[in-house]
């Protein structure tokens, strides 16, 4: 019985319409633009310093943004927010209020002491920052 060797998660995608827009939104959360548009779908890839690295796959739609397994009453399975550790929850708030950047939920303090907020992005895809207890 052996297991999969899987060292980390190398990447998360989100799917987004608008490259700029969002290339200048995780800017801001400190990712720096790798490449892209390359290939089929197409993709733009950022990283931060810290090894997260994002995949932006831009074919959604221009327009109406909706997050489907997020913001209907019908919950579809999936994927719904990529958690990012940061080491002072109140210092990540106080900065993004600071660029504008609205909270959406939280702070949410765990029994633990753990706690987290969470942001959208420009197409709505939901960002947790999570301190660990």
């Amino acid at each position: 019985n052996t297991m999969l060797d899987i060292t980390r998660i190398n990447h998360v995608g989100l799917r987004e319409s608008d490259l700029t827009t969002t290339r200048g939104f995780y800017e801001k959360l400190g990712f720096a633009f790798i490449i892209g548009p390359v290939g089929p779908e197409p993709v733009a890839i950022m990283e931060h310093p810290s090894g997260v690295n994002i995949n932006f796959i831009l074919n959604a739609p221009k327009g109406e943004k909706l997050n489907v397994l997020m913001d209907v009453p019908d919950k579809y399975t999936g994927y719904t927010h990529v958690a990012l550790e940061v080491t002072d929850l109140l210092a990540a708030q106080q900065y993004l209020e600071s660029i504008n950047y609205k909270i959406t939920e939280g702070p949410v303090v765990l029994p633990d002491g753990g706690a987290f907020i969470f942001i959208r992005d420009p197409d709505d895809n939901v960002i947790e920052f999570h301190k660990p207890a």
